[in-house]
């Protein structure tokens, strides 16, 4: 297909908690007339992304259980193609794609979907990788991980976020660290998601000869290993939360885990809400909004996601089972 006509795609990247749904929430929401099928890939077994994006009439496709850049790239050619027939058929219209990884994943393989499989390359254009960095905890995270890195070298544009809780000095010193590991892609501070669209979309910002030079092995198919000591897991509940309860079990599990606590989200039903409560957490920090309410008849339950270091699964488990109302 002529470039022109190809379908662009967005590889929206960053770390756990960095807030890539909320920068998705906001392209969703804006005004700029276009139609965008969403990919969602979640670390774990079950995801809860979808409930915190904001519904349209948009095309979203989860990806549970696996990595975007291992076990599920066959996945992720086989739902690409998908959304082509259906497009081609007339079943489906969208006008560009957007897909948002897990916090964990190297971003390379998913980019190199578009070079290896050539019914993908020819029709969509990888029009560019996003990767919003959370101010507050990068400079732990690009000590630690390697996949924070990663998103990092690949990014076509990095944008910061949480920068109004820190020092302008710490993000001046962020901005060097990041401009010194990808002089190529320009930083620019967002708040809760709040960047112009003509920054974010037809950007046409990735480029593969850059992407070869930073990583000669980029065609190659390349095999990685997960921080193994990084694990999800779920809680499930048919009943509603106490609130106090709930409160004070989690500020007490956040002091003491904390620091390894890299991620965790859900959507709650607490007792006397009539709404749903969205609640997420970064390390120390947590907080929830309300969501939209209980519809007449909808079955209520609760949902939680916790991504973290050797963390005490029974412990947490067990805790909220006693937060119960």
């Amino acid at each position: 297909m002529q470039q022109d006509q190809m379908v662009p795609v967005t590889i929206l990247t960053g770390f756990l908690g960095a807030g890539k749904t909320t920068l998705l929430n906001r392209i969703l929401k804006e005004d700029h007339g276009q139609k965008i099928a969403v990919i969602e890939n979640e670390f774990g077994e079950v995801g809860v992304d979808s409930d915190l994006i904001e519904k349209s009439d948009e095309q979203i496709v989860e990806m549970n259980n696996g990595c975007i850049c291992c076990t599920v790239r066959g996945d992720l050619i086989r739902i690409l193609g998908t959304l082509k027939e259906r497009r081609g058929s007339g079943e489906l219209k969208f006008d560009r794609v957007v897909i948002e990884t897990t916090g964990m994943a190297d971003p390379g393989p998913v980019a190199q979907t578009f070079f290896t499989d050539e019914e993908i390359g020819n029709y969509y254009l990888l029009d560019s990788i996003l990767t919003v960095v959370d101010a507050k905890h990068a400079h732990k995270q690009l000590d630690e991980f390697h996949e924070a890195q990663e998103q990092v070298g690949f990014a076509d544009r990095i944008l910061m976020s949480k920068t109004d809780l820190v020092t302008e000095d710490d993000v001046k010193a962020l901005v060097e660290r990041l401009k010194h590991m990808n002089p190529r892609a320009p930083v620019k501070k967002v708040h809760f998601g709040e960047a112009p669209i003509e920054e974010i979309l037809d950007i046409r910002g990735f480029n593969l000869n850059a992407i070869l030079e930073l990583d000669p092995e980029f065609l190659v198919d390349a095999h990685h290993d997960h921080h193994d000591q990084v694990a999800s897991f779920v809680f499930r509940s048919d009943k509603p939360f106490d609130g106090d309860k709930l409160e004070n079990f989690l500020s007490g599990m956040i002091q003491v885990y904390g620091p390894d606590l890299l991620r965790y989200k859900g959507v709650l039903w607490m007792k006397g809400k009539s709404n749903r409560v969205v609640f997420q957490g970064v390390h120390m920090m947590m907080g929830g909004d309300m969501g939209k309410p209980w519809a007449k008849g909808e079955k209520k339950s609760s949902i939680l996601v916790f991504i973290g270091k050797n963390l005490p699964k029974d412990l947490f488990l067990a805790g909220l089972e006693q937060c119960l109302a």
